[in-house]
């Protein structure tokens, strides 16, 4: 079944704590009967509306069809994380596409952490971007391997971070479990909801047209098809992320989705002092990571488990508490005021898939929780390339994403075995 509407009701967004602080638009009118633009995109997310608010600046004719709200999607219900890098480190990427090609990756990278805090400060004030996420380490040897990165990251690219011993890691972050980390004061936080509403708003201002309550049903060359209506352009943007797959083949092969979960706190009070001493994100090492940070109502907004079928498990709350009890043990029976789910997209690398599928039709997806600043960078990227400036676009598209065994109709299946054997290893601390 389509992930676009096996979990939500159509056009509301999840019950979480981002949309009950949020100050949402009215619904817009879906697209009915035949309308002609220079760019038709898909996907009224970060990826979709970064591409359309550029296009549409720079003169061009844009059309954004959403099937549900604008930032209903992962976009607006994320772990609002502004990470540095890719989901591989540059070591990885240096060894397998060249010192060079990896030093351009990682520049788009950092780009893209400051086209975050431009889009903000611009756009969406409300979402208060703050600076900072720490990583932690579950094991000594995981530290070690974290500090030899930060070390080759300082020499290689003079990109400085702070690597925190376990004292030094527990000062701010007293969870019991962390054996290290390395803290990095160039990424940051988000709200990412009141972002991607201020980014709708500004594409509408741009003069790009949204268009909600409309699914696109099929690809006709660079015309795209819906219930009502179409779109007949030069060219097509594919920006669903995990909520795309079963439109295009080639992106279906290799972007894969699946559920990720988080819980909203009522206030700590006293009891912040047991989760962060700092107003910082913080993600391990896991590789189901946990993911939290503060709410500016003091509470904790944690993440943590994932699900590879289509729909979500009929209890969500009860294995993600229990993550965040193992970690901060004084939160046994805190007050849960909101939890909920959302589908991302991953790749068989973990890396973005950027591609363009014909002449005309350009994907970004697949970001594996580095969405926030890579798909805002995907989109300004993309209408680049549409407008003839194509040089991040190719050396984005060289990030090496295979497709799945077995391609769409397999990939679930295997993963959720291999995700079965990760798990183990997390619970067994190897």
């Amino acid at each position: 079944m389509n992930p676009l509407y096996k979990n939500d009701p159509p056009g509301r967004y999840p019950p979480s704590w981002y949309a009950a602080t949020a100050e949402l638009a009215e619904p817009r009118p879906p697209l009915r009967g035949e309308v002609r633009a220079d760019v038709a995109v898909v996907g009224a997310g970060y990826t979709g509306l970064s591409a359309a608010l550029t296009l549409a600046g720079r003169g061009y004719k844009v059309v954004v069809l959403e099937a549900h709200r604008a930032g209903f999607g992962a976009s607006g219900r994320n772990g609002g994380q502004v990470s540095s890098g890719f989901n591989k480190d540059q070591r990885w990427l240096a060894k397998r596409l060249g010192d060079d090609t990896a030093r351009h990756l990682w520049d788009i990278a950092d780009a893209a952490k400051a086209l975050v805090r431009d889009y903000v400060e611009a756009h969406a004030p409300g979402a208060r971007y703050l600076p900072g996420i720490l990583h932690g380490e579950w094991n000594a040897a995981g530290a070690a391997e974290a500090q030899a990165d930060a070390e080759w990251l300082r020499q290689a690219y003079g990109y400085e971070t702070e690597f925190l011993d376990r004292d030094a890691f527990a000062a701010i972050c007293p969870s019991p479990v962390y054996a290290g980390g390395v803290l990095d004061m160039d990424a940051g936080h988000v709200h990412p909801l009141r972002l991607v509403l201020g980014l709708a708003r500004a594409a509408e201002a741009a003069g790009a047209v949204i268009h909600e309550h409309t699914e696109v049903t099929a690809l006709e060359g660079t015309t795209a098809v819906t219930d009502a209506g179409r779109v007949v352009a030069d060219h097509v943007i594919l920006a669903g992320n995990g909520y795309l797959p079963a439109l295009e083949r080639d992106y279906a092969a290799r972007v894969m989705p699946i559920n990720s979960f988080i819980a909203a706190t009522a206030p700590l009070g006293a009891r912040t002092a047991d989760v962060l001493r700092r107003d910082i994100a913080v993600a391990d090492s896991r590789f189901v990571v946990n993911y939290f940070r503060l709410s500016e109502e003091g509470g904790l907004l944690f993440g943590g488990r994932e699900s590879y079928a289509i729909g979500y498990p009929t209890d969500i709350l009860t294995a993600l508490r229990a993550r965040m009890e193992r970690l901060f043990p004084s939160l046994a029976g805190v007050e849960i005021t909101h939890h909920w789910g959302g589908t991302l997209g991953i790749t068989m690398t973990r890396l973005p898939y950027v591609r363009r599928l014909a002449p005309a039709v350009l994907a970004a997806g697949g970001f594996s929780g580095h969405g926030v600043a890579l798909s805002l960078m995907a989109g300004r990227i993309m209408a680049e390339a549409i407008a003839g400036q194509a040089e991040r676009f190719d050396t984005l598209s060289r990030l090496p994403v295979p497709p799945f065994p077995g391609g769409a109709a397999a990939r679930a299946p295997l993963l959720a075995l291999a995700m079965t054997w990760f798990s183990l290893r997390d619970r067994l601390g190897l």
